[in-house]
């Protein structure tokens, strides 16, 4: 099974990014996701930066896939769509219909895990435009997982969301802004002020989202590491991991090691504690509400 780092979801400053990726080619990463896929206004790197940054990983011996917009809003973004598409070089991962539609018929590409695919027949429409690999919706469980996996296409490779926060929503409204009561179009960039986002409360001040810009996370993390045993059986060829402001690469570490059984799987529950400021789940795997942590079949609420 390979390891994978989605795409950085937050808005980093530049020097940030290039320290990020400065330290995945001595990791344990097989794959890199890059590329913004949240909102269009955040320039710190243009495509030619992403670029550079391709063909450093590339150069150290890993897979890079550029990923794209999870919404278009604007003729602009469909143009910057259309460079990352014909760029020549590296696949793509398509977290937008227009995307799959572009990319139809050119070769290879990646279905990003903001395409609603929960059904074999999609999946093999999809297979047939090109996809080579499927990233799995984030809130389909185990029983549906096993049933699309036992049936998928030949050749189609599948990718799951393993760790990280989880990404729920997306809006044509600025949540970050309307926080700090800036209108989106004169936003000052204010989402640059959370690397890892802004927190929302409950009423009685529990955690409970996170505010991205134009989108919603989990506040807990989403944490599969301790059924990474039962992936591999169920199929699954790469899982992924969610950047993060800090403990990147105790993370990675934490995961290959369970992979290549030096590690223990129930021994990642406190090991990864340090990075969980709001605690895990795993709700959405088990078929209940995905903000739920679920620990040897106890139900446990999160928070």
């Amino acid at each position: 099974m390979k390891i994978s780092i989605g795409p950085i979801q937050y808005y980093w400053e530049r020097k940030k990014v290039f320290a990020f990726y400065d330290r995945l080619p001595d990791s344990a990463v097989d794959i890199v996701y890059l590329g913004e896929t949240v909102c269009s206004k955040r320039r710190e790197l243009q495509l030619a930066d992403w670029l550079a940054i391709a063909k450093q990983l590339t150069a150290a011996g890993k897979e890079v896939i550029l990923s794209t917009l999870a919404l278009l809003e604007a003729e602009s973004e469909l143009a910057s769509l259309q460079k990352i598409i014909t760029n020549g070089i590296y696949m793509v991962e398509a977290n937008d219909v227009a995307a799959v539609q572009l990319l139809a018929g050119r070769g290879h590409f990646v279905l990003g895990p903001h395409i609603n695919v929960y059904n074999n027949e999609t999946l093999m429409l999809l297979h047939e435009m090109g996809a080579k690999r499927w990233v799995i919706p984030v809130e389909l469980g185990r029983e549906i997982v096993t049933e699309l996996l036992g049936n998928r296409p030949p050749g189609l490779e599948s990718e799951l969301f393993a760790y990280g926060r989880l990404p729920l929503a997306f809006s044509a409204r600025c949540f970050s802004a309307r926080a700090h009561n800036r209108p989106k179009d004169n936003c000052d960039f204010v989402c640059r002020d959370y690397p890892d986002g802004l927190t929302l409360y409950t009423q009685d001040e529990k955690p409970f989202l996170i505010l991205n810009g134009i989108q919603v996370q989990s506040a807990v993390v989403h944490n599969l590491v301790t059924h990474l045993g039962e992936l591999v059986k169920l199929g699954v060829d790469v899982i992924r991991i969610a950047p993060q402001a800090e403990g990147m690469t105790e993370i990675i570490a934490a995961v290959r090691d369970v992979l290549e059984g030096r590690l223990q799987p129930e021994m990642t529950t406190e090991l990864l504690v340090p990075y969980q400021p709001y605690g895990c789940c795993d709700g959405y795997w088990y078929g209940q509400a995905g903000m739920t942590r679920i620990q040897n079949n106890q139900r446990q609420d999160s928070g």
